[in-house]
C-alpha cells in the first residue's frame, strides 16, 4: 500500500521493529492497522463494555462505562495525532488497547489487587495485565499465542503512562526503557486524562452529584467558559451551556497540547523517531498553564466526585466481594476454569488468580461471588 504522509518524527511501518511471530504483509492494511483491528475484536476489548469507568449501571445506561471511555480517547488521540503529522493508525491502536488490563471496578479494582498480590511478594500493575492479556491469554490464532501485536504497541501499552525502571523490571527488557516511547505512545496519557475528566465532570453533574456552582468555584478553566457561554446564550437551557462549555474546554485543552507539543519539538530539535526517543525527557507535553487547568480539575474531580459516599458505598462492597473471591481461589484453584486451573499448577497460584479475577466483568465477578461464597451487596450488581 502507499505509504502515508507523516512528520519526520512520526513512527513509520517501515522503521516496525515487527512482530515476534514473522507475517506476510497485508494487501491493503498496514502493521497498525491490523493491531488496531486486532485490539477490537478481542475478547478483552468487548469486556471493557461491562467494566467501571466511575458509574456503574445502577445510576444510569447513560454514563461511560470502560469500552466508551476507551472510544473517546481514541477519538481525541486521532485528532491531535493528525495535527502533528503523527501515524494515526498506530495512535488508534494504542488509545484502543490502552485500558485493556484494567480488572473490574475501575481504578479501585487495581488498588485492591495491588494490595492483595503484595501479601505474596508481588505486585499488580494494569500496563503489565494489558501485556500479558495480549501475549498469553487472547486466543485467537493458530499460527502463534496471543494477538502478536508490532513491537510498537507492544511498547506503548509499557511506556505510555510511566516509565519503567530496567533494575527492578528486568522482564521489560526488550522494551528499550531507558528511552522515550514515540510521540504516538506519549500523548496517550494526556489524551486520556482529557476525556475522563470533561466526562467524568459530565457524567457526575448529570447523576447530581455535583452541582454547577460548586463546579464554577472549583474548576477555574470551565467556570471562564461556561462564562463565555451564558453571556451569549443568557436564556439557553442549563444543561445546554453545561454541555458547550465542557466541550470547549476539552477543545482547549487539546488544542493546548497540540500546540504546546509542537513548541516542544521545534526547540528539542527532535528530526527524527530516533531524536524523539533518546531526548532527556517527553515531548507531547501541556504548556504551564494548560498543566494548572488539567490538575485543578483532577483535584475538583477527587475532592468531589471519585471519594463522595454515593460512590463509596458501593465501591466498598464491590471491594470487600473482590478480596473474598481472591482468597476463596487462592484456597480453591480446581474452581477456576481449567486453563487457569491448569496454569495454577505451573506458576505462583496468587499470579494466576489475580490474572484471572482482572479479566472479569463487574457483573461476573460479583455474580461468582454469589454463587460460590454468597453475601454480596445486591445493590451493587
Amino acid at each position: 500500500m502507499a505509504p502515508m504522509a507523516f512528520a519526520p518524527y512520526a513512527m513509520q511501518e517501515s522503521a516496525s521493529r515487527g512482530r515476534r511471530h514473522s507475517e506476510p504483509p497485508h494487501a491493503y492494511r498496514s502493521a497498525y492497522a491490523r493491531d488496531r483491528d486486532r485490539v477490537i475484536h478481542s475478547r478483552a476489548f468487548r469486556r471493557l463494555e461491562s467494566k467501571t469507568q466511575v458509574f456503574t449501571t445502577r445510576y444510569s445506561d447513560h454514563f461511560r462505562n470502560r469500552l466508551t471511555h476507551t472510544l473517546e480517547v481514541a477519538q481525541i488521540a486521532r485528532t491531535v495525532a493528525g495535527a502533528l503529522g503523527l501515524n494515526t493508525e498506530l495512535v488508534e491502536a494504542l488509545a484502543l488497547v490502552h485500558d485493556i488490563g484494567h480488572p473490574p471496578f475501575g481504578h479501585a479494582g487495581e488498588q485492591q489487587l495491588d494490595e492483595l498480590m503484595r501479601e505474596h511478594g508481588g505486585r499488580f500493575d494494569h500496563n503489565l495485565h494489558a501485556l500479558r492479556t495480549v501475549e498469553q491469554f487472547e486466543q485467537r490464532y493458530l499460527d502463534f499465542p496471543g494477538l502478536n501485536l508490532t513491537f510498537e504497541v507492544r511498547e506503548g501499552i509499557i511506556k505510555h503512562s510511566r516509565d519503567y525502571s530496567a533494575a527492578e523490571f528486568p522482564e521489560l527488557a526488550e522494551y528499550l526503557l531507558s528511552q522515550r516511547p514515540p510521540l504516538e505512545a506519549q500523548l496517550i496519557d494526556l489524551v486520556d486524562e482529557i476525556a475522563y475528566n470533561t466526562a467524568d465532570l459530565d457524567d457526575g453533574y448529570e447523576a447530581h452529584l455535583l452541582d454547577l456552582p460548586e463546579i464554577l468555584a472549583g474548576v477555574p478553566l470551565f467556570a471562564e467558559i461556561y462564562a463565555q457561554v451564558d453571556r451569549r446564550y443568557p436564556d439557553g437551557r442549563r444543561k445546554l451551556k453545561f454541555n458547550e462549555a465542557n466541550k470547549r474546554a476539552l477543545d482547549r485543552l487539546v488544542t493546548d497540547l497540540i500546540e504546546h507539543t509542537r513548541t516542544q519539538l521545534a526547540a528539542s530539535g527532535a528530526h527524527s523517531v530516533e531524536d524523539v526517543c533518546k531526548y532527556s525527557r517527553r515531548l507531547a507535553s501541556f504548556s504551564p498553564e494548560g498543566t494548572r487547568h488539567n490538575m485543578a480539575w483532577k483535584q475538583f474531580l477527587l475532592a468531589h466526585l471519585y471519594d463522595t459516599p454515593a460512590i463509596n458505598e458501593e465501591r466498598d462492597a464491590c471491594m470487600a466481594a473482590l478480596e473474598q473471591l481472591f482468597r476463596f481461589y487462592l484456597d480453591h484453584p480446581e474452581k477456576m476454569p481449567k486453563f487457569y486451573f491448569e496454569q495454577a499448577q505451573r506458576e505462583p497460584r496468587h499470579r494466576v488468580v489475580c490474572d484471572y479475577i482482572a479479566g472479569m466483568t463487574d457483573h461476573f465477578l460479583l455474580r461468582l461471588h454469589r454463587e460460590l461464597i454468597g453475601g454480596a451487596s445486591e445493590h451493587a450488581d
